[in-house]
Parts: C-alpha cells; sequence; structure tokens
C-alpha cells in the first residue's frame, strides 16, 4: 500500500492569499501546501480521504487516472469543496462514485450539493453513490478493512480512518481513551497539529507530541499545517526522530 500527501496545509493553504510570512514568502517546495488530503493506493483500490478546494491540482499533479472511493471527515469546505469533480472519473470509470460519510454529513451533502441528489438531476452532473458510516463501524471497500475513528473538532464530531497499519487523523481538539483504544498498534500516525500556538479547535505540535508519545507509532506525520507552523527546514529539527511534517507530495509505503 502507499500513501501520497496530496495536500498537507490548513483551509487557508501555503501561502495563504496576500500574505508576505517568511513562509508563505519561502522557496521551499515542502512549504507549499495545498489544502488537506490523502490518496492511498493498493492493489485492490485507490481511495481518497477529503476531496477539498485543490483537488483537481492534486490529481493532475500525481497523474491519477483511477479512484474507487472517497472518505470524507467532516463537512467544513476545505474537506468536500471539490465533490463535484468526481464527475471526472465518472467519465472515465463509466460508474458512480461512492462517497463514505457519518449520516450527519451526508445530509450535508445532500444539502450543498442538491443539484446532484434530484430526481430529475440534468445530465452530466456527477454520479455519486453516498454511504453513511458509524463511528464503531468497520466497514471495507474492495476488500479492504477501515476502521472509523470518532474525535471532536471544537464541538463538532468528525471521522478519522485506520487502513491496516495506517491512521490518519486530521482537524481534531480532543479524542476519547476509547477512540484512541482503535489506533494503538499503528505504525503510521498521519495526525493535525495547526502550529504550536493554542487553538479553539485544533490541537498544537506538543499536544500532537503527546498523543504520538501515548501510541508509540513507528513513524508519525503532522498535517493539517498552517503558516504560522514556521519553515520546514526550521521547525524539523525540533521534531523527535520519529515524528516528521508531512509535506505535499510526499509517498510512503507499507
Amino acid at each position: 500500500m502507499q500513501v501520497t500527501f496530496l495536500g498537507t496545509g490548513t483551509s487557508t493553504g501555503v501561502p495563504m492569499i496576500g500574505c508576505q510570512c517568511n513562509v508563505c514568502a519561502s522557496a521551499d517546495p515542502k512549504d507549499k501546501r495545498l489544502r488537506v488530503a490523502v490518496f492511498i493506493e493498493s492493489p485492490s483500490a485507490n481511495i481518497l480521504i477529503d476531496i477539498g478546494p485543490d483537488f483537481r491540482q492534486q490529481m493532475l499533479r500525481e497523474n491519477i487516472t483511477k479512484l474507487d472511493a472517497v472518505l470524507i471527515t467532516h463537512e467544513h469546505h476545505d474537506h468536500i469543496a471539490s465533490l463535484d469533480e468526481v464527475r471526472a472519473f465518472n467519465f472515465l470509470q463509466r460508474k458512480s462514485m461512492p462517497v463514505y460519510s457519518s449520516a450527519r454529513v451526508k445530509e450535508k451533502l445532500e444539502q450543498r450539493f442538491d443539484y446532484v441528489f434530484e430526481k430529475s438531476p440534468y445530465p452530466g452532473v456527477p454520479r455519486i453513490d453516498l454511504i453513511p458510516i458509524h463511528p464503531d463501524q468497520v466497514f471495507q471497500i474492495e476488500g479492504i478493512d477501515i476502521q472509523a475513528i470518532e474525535y471532536m473538532h471544537g464541538s463538532m464530531p468528525v471521522l478519522g480512518f485506520r487502513i491496516k497499519d495506517f491512521t490518519y487523523l486530521t482537524d481534531f481538539k480532543s479524542i476519547s481513551d476509547a477512540e484512541l483504544e482503535k489506533v494503538k498498534g499503528t505504525k503510521i500516525l498521519v495526525i493535525s497539529a495547526i502550529h504550536y500556538r493554542t487553538h479553539h479547535s485544533h490541537i498544537n505540535v506538543p499536544e500532537a507530541l503527546e498523543i504520538i508519545e501515548k501510541l508509540q507509532p513507528e513513524q508519525a506525520y503532522i498535517t493539517h499545517i498552517s503558516h504560522w507552523m514556521g519553515m520546514h527546514a526550521d521547525v524539523t529539527p525540533n521534531l523527535p526522530p520519529n515524528v516528521a511534517l508531512a509535506w505535499d507530495g510526499l509517498k510512503i509505503e507499507l
């Protein structure tokens, strides 16, 4: 299984529009961050987690020509904005796109993209099958077991996902011990940390490092990174040996 980080930035992306800080002005490609998403490629299925505003650019950059399913963590714009763009894969693959989310998010998607789910949609709209999943559910995509993990993004429930020895947790402020039990034994952990300061709905780097220390993965990657984090080259030397800032285009093998 190969995982590609399509985007590792927070909701504004990095550089942020109009910003002249040293991170946004950096020439280092690792400081250029599209909105968060990962692409999981296995012999049986290609799976995308989140489909934000930069989806088209990400697909073209990585030359992705096959997509079997989309997992949605929650309904914020930077995680769902390009759902309409799955129509390209409808055309290529000649079938509907399965999209998995919580029941609440399913309703939000039906509202946000109401024209897709009308009884008589106009020709050319995306063909999408919305499939609700429960936080305690282990579901399958093309024979791959996926464990849903629920945590809180401020007051909003969000889903993370564990696939074999890979776990993806983004956009959260708190997670229960019971949900952390689902993560234990993970070899590769992806966890969001927006920057070093306290935030009302996201954990910061010190809080992420506490969770990593508790879970003891072989390797952890930090994602959903703000320009306030600092430059990749400056932050990296201060992280533990088994922790790294993810960057756009990073590929890991499991």
